[in-house]
């Protein structure tokens, strides 16, 4: 299938955490988290709409400047998202700065910034350009199953992990994916076009099945246009098959509480992002540290039963050795041995 879903990690692992997914076809990508964002290209951050923050450590958050200076003048709303305490982080950060000359009918910048204050609610405040970003409190949100955003073609969940600190895990799912017969499409004597994407878009809201879809592609230097009932369409052209699901682990201990946490939320990930900060000969300090040896991530991603997953946030003690932390992760991960229950 064409996946809707391209993740990639914005750093090499060695570099500040954070994962950028695209979104294909799409004018809009989000970020888990919001570190050095300096190798994203500013047309990128122009299209992001969420940005998901783990927690405030300097290399998960200090982006937030670089973002916050490419959206200034620009019509643009966005969301950020991170654990307890966070809108009050989000108000500091805009407020380290003179906002005199806002307003005046410019282009006005809007930041809903959402926290986890407790694990079944969220609390969001709004922040604008055009009122010197001052603080507007919003109704808050309760939350279930972890689901923080639930959109028509996605949802993101979290959970709340201890790194001696609240920390987020993320996971973005996709709810629904269909694949377009492209030969059934010619033999309708039809051309593949934006419509398509129009089509599956409808099929995913759930109109109703006689709305009318207009098939509009060019050939030849020619646009040619036709009209179908939306049932026909789906029927002859889209077939349906199980939705991408993209996971992101960061900053935490090997605890029975936080491994139980990312299993479920990772549960048959197709891609699952996991740090990997230590060597398991150095499982002490990951331990006192509240990180994960590569080890103990390819268990994790194991236990998950992750299709596929990418190791990040290496300590620079390893700058020669990323082999090594690599090789390590894939045995657990492969590995047939039943790991024994953490105590």
């Amino acid at each position: 299938m064409t996946p809707l879903m391209h993740p990639k990690l914005i750093n090499d692992p060695f570099g500040d955490p954070g994962v950028l997914i695209d979104f294909f076809h799409e004018k809009r990508a989000l970020l888990f988290d919001l570190g050095d964002i300096a190798a994203v290209p500013s047309r990128t951050l122009l299209r992001i709409t969420h940005v998901f923050v783990s927690h405030t450590h300097m290399d998960h958050f200090m982006g937030f400047d670089r973002l916050l200076r490419v959206l200034l003048g620009r019509q643009k709303h966005i969301h950020i998202t991170g654990p307890a305490g966070f809108i009050a982080r989000v108000e500091h950060k805009l407020g380290a700065y003179s906002w005199n000359l806002a307003g005046g009918g410019q282009a006005d910048l809007c930041i809903d910034a959402h926290e986890l204050a407790e694990e079944d609610m969220l609390m969001t405040a709004r922040f604008r350009f055009n009122n010197g970003f001052k603080k507007q409190d919003m109704p808050p949100r309760p939350v279930t199953d972890g689901i923080i955003f639930d959109e028509a073609n996605y949802r993101v969940r979290t959970v709340q992990l201890d790194h001696r600190i609240p920390c987020l895990a993320f996971s973005i799912e996709e709810k629904q994916h269909f694949n377009v017969w492209r030969n059934k499409v010619t033999a309708m004597g039809l051309g593949v076009g934006p419509w398509l994407r129009e089509l599956k878009e409808a099929v995913v809201r759930g109109d109703p099945g006689d709305t009318i879809i207009t098939a509009r592609w060019r050939e030849h230097g020619k646009t040619h246009e036709t009209t179908y009932p939306l049932h026909e369409l789906r029927q002859e052209l889209l077939q349906e098959a199980s939705g991408q699901k993209v996971a992101y682990v960061t900053d935490s201990g090997y605890t029975p509480c936080n491994v139980k946490k990312i299993v479920k939320l990772a549960r048959n990930a197709d891609h699952l992002f996991i740090e990997s900060a230590f060597l398991e000969e150095d499982a002490d300090i990951a331990k006192r540290k509240m990180h994960l040896t590569a080890h103990q991530a390819g268990d994790i991603a194991r236990r998950a039963g992750a299709r596929r997953f990418t190791q990040f946030h290496f300590s620079p003690r390893y700058i020669d050795r990323a082999g090594e932390l690599r090789r390590e992760a894939k045995s657990a991960f492969t590995s047939k041995l039943v790991t024994a229950d953490l105590v």
